[in-house]
């Protein structure tokens, strides 16, 4: 099919010269010089095999057969125009951010009001998930996710590190008479309490393990239901203090001890390398490591 079409520039040529009547002003328009318009003309018309255009003393016009292109052609490079306009619309105007449930619940939504005044032509859409993401296959501008920052063909830019205390209400906290030390969130119902940070937790403070079977606590996997589980009273739980300010603040969660449990990954914001540039990433980029750099509050 393609050995039919004639060469796009000398299209793109008579475009211009059709619809202005005029090699000149086409000439102009495409920033090229007469010559040039009148050589693609030329290849045109020894393409289709037949002339496109009458030449005149200082004017041009269209042959019966030139008169029967111009239209479609016209229509052509309009529906291009439109499909450039759309695509450049859409490129620009929304960011689609695909990342974990509770990040985009507890550090992302609350914070994204800043990011849309500052930047009101675009639209953040938020997809929430924790499985790999194939970029060339999904509609997807960028990922957040935990790890190292390492992966193949992405760019990745560290916002916050994993890690992790104990939390609970200030009511379950008060039916043992308060929480003083480790040892004391051992009398107290654990939720999760097949979560490895719980290892984590125990050993940093040589603290048995053996707790952890005599639990009876529901298991949901997700920070932010943990977090309501305790603001319930229904025990204590292991959270990122980075997504929880709120809820410490207003006294819902209190958090007994200063030490925090680093992971040794991070969260980090994760875009293809060839669209680091992309304006909609950058504009994100830079705003959204300016807010994880924030001293917590």
């Amino acid at each position: 099919m393609s050995d039919h079409l004639p060469p796009l520039a000398a299209i793109r040529v008579f475009e211009a010269a059709a619809r202005h009547l005029s090699f000149t002003r086409a000439a102009q328009e495409l920033g090229m010089t007469q010559a040039a318009v009148s050589y693609q003309i030329k290849l045109l018309e020894e393409r289709v095999g037949s002339p496109l255009f009458l030449r005149r003393p200082r004017e041009v016009a269209l042959t019966e057969a030139g008169e029967r292109l111009a239209p479609e052609v016209s229509r052509s490079f309009e529906i291009l125009r439109e499909a450039f306009i759309d695509f450049g619309a859409r490129e620009h105007g929304t960011l689609i951010v695909n990342t974990m449930h509770t990040f985009a619940a507890q550090w992302l939504a609350p914070r994204l009001g800043i990011f849309q005044l500052r930047h009101p032509e675009i639209a953040v859409r938020l997809e929430t998930t924790d499985r790999l993401v194939d970029f060339g296959r999904e509609q997807t501008d960028v990922v957040v996710r935990a790890g190292r920052g390492k992966w193949p063909g992405l760019s990745a830019v560290r916002l916050i590190d994993v890690r992790f205390t104990p939390m609970l209400s200030p009511a379950l906290a008060a039916t043992i008479g308060g929480v003083r030390e480790p040892a004391d969130i051992l009398k107290l119902p654990l939720l999760d309490s097949d979560d490895p940070w719980w290892i984590r937790w125990l050993d940093a403070y040589g603290l048995p393990h053996d707790v952890l079977k005599q639990q009876k606590t529901p298991s949901m996997n997700m920070q932010t239901f943990d977090a309501i589980a305790a603001i319930a009273g229904q025990g204590v739980t292991l959270l990122t203090p980075e997504y929880f300010q709120r809820e410490l603040a207003e006294g819902r969660l209190i958090q007994p001890f200063e030490r925090i449990i680093d992971v040794g990954t991070s969260y980090w914001l994760a875009y293809p390398e060839g669209r680091r540039n992309v304006p909609k990433i950058k504009a994100f980029r830079d705003w959204v490591v300016e807010e994880a750099s924030k001293p917590i509050s």
